[in-house]
């Protein structure tokens, strides 16, 4: 199965579709007065539904097992064709798609098992994926009329001893984002960090290195005062997400605020802490520049 350990939860629907179509207005009416001879075709097809959705990963060996939070199925009759609607919902980190058309799939196969006694031209057709929503794929946040700086924070990356990593896979999503991006390797001094904040010309200043525990971790404690607004919630999104993958992510201080209507964010040094903190956050929170200026995103 693909790897998703990357991906955060978040609220996923998916509705399909599927059209059985009957050849005879007469199958519709002994549907609709309950005279099919195997029983109640739209309850019965229903709780075959509901079990096809729950069932998806073990029947397809791709899909993730997963919680299913809520399948609702809609049935509409337009002249000779029964229409399926089947909404599915979770909040999970991979979509539902599959769920909501494996669920209708079942739902008109049963319609056609209980109807093929009495209507020999009973056939199912259109099993489609009509809308989805959730994960960032529906989100289309785009920074391509934004700008950012990326400072790597480091006494021995600035003194040439060590080879910057983190700074530069921060750059990496940045630009896939859109973003132009500058980047600027300094040492872990409170000055240059606090000359950086004062002066920052860019929509968004990204600190990388010294948000540990460390006699020379600068970053936080030099930045935070300056801040005119701290954002919380960004912050304990990056700090959920990194110890969701390791317990050591509980002695970062990632930093998350605004400062002169722009954002700053510090984020840790490492390669893995930096590449989680920013899929904890991005693209979403290129949203705060849309509230804060109404700038376009998008």
């Amino acid at each position: 199965m693909v790897d998703i350990t990357h991906k955060s939860n978040t609220l996923r629907e998916a509705v399909a579709q599927a059209i059985v179509k009957t050849s005879s207005q007469e199958t519709i009416d002994k549907i609709q007065n309950n005279e099919i001879p195997k029983g109640n075709v739209f309850e019965m097809a229903k709780a075959a539904g509901l079990l096809g959705v729950k069932k998806t990963p073990d029947l397809l060996p791709d899909c993730h097992p997963l919680p299913i939070e809520y399948t609702g199925i809609e049935y509409e009759i337009d002249d000779l064709d029964i229409i399926i609607k089947m909404t599915v919902k979770t909040i999970y980190k991979t979509g539902v798609e599959v769920e909501a058309m494996h669920g209708a799939s079942v739902v008109a196969l049963t319609m056609y098992d209980m109807l093929k006694p009495v209507d020999k031209g009973v056939e199912i057709s259109t099993i489609k994926l009509l809308k989805k929503k959730g994960g960032k794929s529906s989100y289309k946040a785009h920074g391509g009329n934004l700008s950012a700086q990326v400072v790597v924070c480091s006494d021995t990356i600035s003194k040439g001893e060590k080879e910057d990593r983190a700074g530069k896979i921060i750059v990496e999503k940045l630009e896939a984002l859109g973003l132009t991006t500058d980047y600027l390797v300094i040492p872990d001094e409170p000055s240059d960090i606090e000359k950086l904040v004062i002066e920052q010309s860019t929509d968004l200043l990204i600190f990388t290195g010294g948000t540990g525990v460390g006699p020379r971790d600068n970053t936080p404690d030099t930045i935070r005062p300056l801040l005119d607004t701290t954002l919380l919630g960004v912050e304990e999104q990056m700090r959920k997400y990194g110890q969701d993958r390791t317990p050591f992510a509980m002695l970062s201080r990632s930093v998350a605020g605004i400062k002169n209507g722009k954002v700053v964010l510090a984020m840790p040094g490492s390669s893995n802490g930096a590449r989680e903190c920013m899929d904890a956050i991005f693209p979403h929170l290129l949203h705060v520049f849309h509230v804060l200026t109404g700038k376009r995103h998008d």
